[in-house]
């Protein structure tokens, strides 16, 4: 059997971007979304409370129990966005449907994001701080809505919606001044295009389309990018003799080498508080 078995090729780790570190300052600058936890109605059913949050004005933009798949959130999102309007940039955890291990930790929710101008942020794995805001809004939420569950979804569902009311138009909020989040929150101003355009390049990239294994055919080779990509046109261009850059809507999604293999690069990570190295080059 010696020589018969190919050794499994490791995969490198990927590069990290360095941290975004400034909190949001007005109302849809950034959004948070999570899920709050799953449980059972008294009927036995399995509730997932998708949640949306505006990160400046803590406006609650959405509680709603969804399948807690890409296509569920996806067609939540899009009865936001289509209500309401977009944010610029969107705060998650690293987990599906959200992100991903796969190249810049994006998933094919993020990847459609990106297409609409949204700005995916992913907080440090294991992290939970770094989305505090929503988590408290969560601790909330849960103790005023299902201790105990409601005995259905649907009526675990209206509740939702009267929390969300009382939350946004009738609770001061020490955090922002005891003022209610829809005194201080807007409709964003950016709207949901009918029709969703690939990403343009700038003339000194090379173009490919992902096909749907994932891969591109590159000088003569299949290259695998991600298969969250699938169907995607990506940009590729030269920033050293044998070194290429691929990017995606405006995100660097990693290098490749002379060797032709790819290094990916990892999302920036968002964070709500400053680390002492931070700090430190803040008051330089």
């Amino acid at each position: 059997m010696a020589g018969l078995v190919e050794p499994k090729r490791k995969r490198r780790r990927a590069l990290g971007l360095g941290e975004i570190v400034a909190p949001a300052t007005r109302a849809n600058e950034e959004w948070a979304i999570d899920f709050k936890g799953w449980f059972r109605t008294a009927d036995g059913t399995r509730c997932d409370p998708l949640t949306i949050t505006d990160s400046a004005s803590r406006f609650l933009v959405e509680v709603k129990i969804v399948d807690p798949t890409w296509a569920g959130v996806r067609s939540a999102c899009e009865r936001v966005f289509s209500d309401i309007g977009l944010p610029e940039a969107i705060r998650s955890d690293n987990g599906s449907p959200f992100g991903s291990t796969g190249v810049g930790g994006l998933s094919q929710l993020s990847v459609w994001w990106l297409k609409l101008g949204i700005e995916p942020r992913y907080i440090p794995p294991s992290s939970p701080q770094d989305n505090g805001r929503h988590e408290r809004m969560h601790r909330t939420l849960k103790a005023e809505t299902s201790r105990p569950a409601a005995t259905s979804p649907a009526e675990q569902q209206a509740r939702f919606d009267r929390f969300r009311a009382h939350y946004n138009e009738e609770r001061p909020h020490e955090a922002i001044g005891q003022a209610t989040p829809a005194s201080l929150w807007q409709p964003p101003s950016h709207t949901l295009p009918r029709h969703l355009a690939d990403p343009w390049y700038d003339a000194d990239h090379e173009v490919r389309r992902v096909r749907y294994s994932g891969e591109i055919k590159w000088r003569g080779d299949l290259l695998f990018i991600g298969e969250a990509l699938a169907g995607e046109l990506v940009g590729i261009a030269g920033i050293d003799p044998g070194v290429h850059v691929v990017r995606f809507a405006g995100r660097d999604l990693g290098l490749i080498g002379r060797d032709r293999r790819l290094l990916r690069f990892a999302p920036p990570r968002a964070r709500l508080r400053s680390t002492p190295q931070t700090a430190g080059t803040a008051a330089q």
